[in-house]
């Protein structure tokens, strides 16, 4: 657990789904003084105030209160930028929910704002914590695979996109913006140590017109990697959440509860292998391997707290940290969902000449 001397004040902006997420974690922080929250919806303050919680009267309340170190904004997409950089002028630092902004020229002007201010700003990229991510990373890392050449990530479900904002291209909807910031960010956290040469994408629109309910993404990273993510909202039926092969081994993880199923090689020299006898005839190639030639072990799922987050935001705040969620790393997975667009526009790879920034989380 990361240690935190002095608690810092803050402010969630937005008492939604994820505005109510963030309270709940707040008001039990060792690290954060929940000061209150403000949405512009009066009936989501006056539900903020029977939870228990100070709602304030109005966002410019919240700038001026000398009292708040730093705002949470769990409010649509579109308004992450112009609050963002209200707060940081206004002496906050900011954390935004994702997607941060709708392109990397907007991101980069928050950027811009925190430099400008002297303000921190990050993004809430909590799913850094996910035990399945953590134990994928690990056996990356291992070397018990050998050489690693493809890595594949899934999130599937079958209730379509939601008929929230998430189905409106005004609001940063689609899956891409919504899943794809997540599992992009992981994706470039297990590989990393090479640069994104180049990507390919094809998004679905199976329940939405407007907006991705559904993508394939591959990333081509230098050295012959290849990660594959996979967002699907038809899908009644779901593939394994991670899969990772090496000339070693594989990796899987079925289900994000499990731990990791690891089986590697210990003898590539196997004679007189047995032929499988299938319905159109026989075959040595795909004949299965045994207990002779393979070894297999567990990853157990490890002790992982989202909590982490918040705690290093306030120790970077009380310069005891540096922060886990940089701005090179926010942008690199900016510039790849841009990149992710444009290749399913254009239905062809696109390349990533300025994506090669190796910033290890």
């Amino acid at each position: 657990m990361i240690k935190v001397t002095t608690k810092r004040n803050g402010v969630v902006i937005g008492y939604g789904g994820m505005g109510g997420w963030h309270t709940r974690y707040l008001k039990e922080s060792n690290a954060v003084n929940l000061l209150g929250v403000y949405d512009i919806k009066p009936e989501r303050n006056a539900l903020a105030e029977e939870n228990g919680i100070h709602a304030y009267d109005s966002w410019q309340q919240v700038l001026d209160d000398p009292n708040v170190d730093f705002v949470t904004l769990a409010v649509p997409n579109e308004l992450h930028k112009p609050l963002a950089i209200e707060a940081m002028a206004a002496g906050k630092h900011v954390i935004s929910e994702k997607p941060v902004t709708l392109s990397s020229a907007d991101l980069q002007d928050i950027f811009d704002a925190s430099a400008k201010y002297g303000r921190l700003f990050t993004t809430h990229q909590n799913r850094r914590w996910d035990c399945d991510y953590l134990m994928m990373k690990q056996a990356y890392a291992s070397g018990v695979l050998g050489r690693v050449f493809n890595i594949e990530s899934r999130i599937q479900g079958s209730r379509g996109i939601p008929g929230d904002w998430r189905g409106k291209k005004e609001h940063g909807g689609g899956m891409i913006l919504d899943w794809g910031v997540h599992l992009i960010d992981q994706m470039v956290g297990i590989v990393n140590d090479r640069k994104i040469e180049r990507v390919y994408c094809r998004c679905d629109h199976i329940t939405n017109d407007e907006v991705d309910d559904g993508f394939q993404l591959d990333l081509y990273f230098e050295g012959g990697v290849t990660g594959r993510i996979e967002v699907g909202t038809s899908h009644f039926i779901s593939m394994p959440r991670f899969y990772m092969t090496g000339t070693d081994g594989a990796a899987i993880i079925n289900d994000w509860r499990e731990n990791t199923r690891v089986v590697a090689c210990k003898d590539w020299s196997e004679k007189d292998v047995k032929p499988v006898v299938t319905a159109a005839g026989l075959t040595k190639t795909m004949a299965p391997r045994d207990e002779k030639t393979t070894v297999e072990s567990e990853i157990t799922r490890p002790d992982s707290d989202v909590h982490d987050f918040y705690r290093n935001w306030v120790a970077t705040i009380n310069g005891e940290a540096t922060q886990l969620v940089t701005h090179p790393q926010l942008m690199r997975v900016m510039k790849i969902m841009e990149a992710a667009f444009e290749s399913d526009r254009v239905g062809t790879p696109v390349l990533l000449d300025d994506v090669g920034v190796i910033d290890p989380q």
